[in-house]
């Protein structure tokens, strides 16, 4: 059996990757967004364009940091669950 901490300090495992686009409710919503995307896009203007840009980055950045926060939590409950299993 392969040691998972193992595969994970390696890369073999990525979370953030592996749990993002897993359902198909998320492959569906993730289409409505990359149309509606392009929709809102088609009709602004340049500074417009700029200012949505802007919003995108901090956006995907404050996601970036919600899915850590949202994955040390969890790892942590895990580990908690274990350990209180062994009690």
């Amino acid at each position: 059996m392969k040691s998972i901490i193992n595969e994970l300090w390696h890369g073999n495992i990525i979370p953030q990757e592996d749990s993002r686009t897993n359902s198909p409710e998320m492959k569906e919503l993730l289409s409505y967004m990359a149309r509606h995307h392009e929709d809102l896009e088609k009709s602004f203007t340049d500074e417009q364009k700029e200012t949505f840009e802007k919003f995108h980055d901090c956006w995907s950045e404050y996601m970036s940091l919600a899915e850590k926060a949202i994955f040390v939590y969890a790892f942590k409950l895990g580990a908690r669950l274990m350990l209180e299993s062994l009690e």
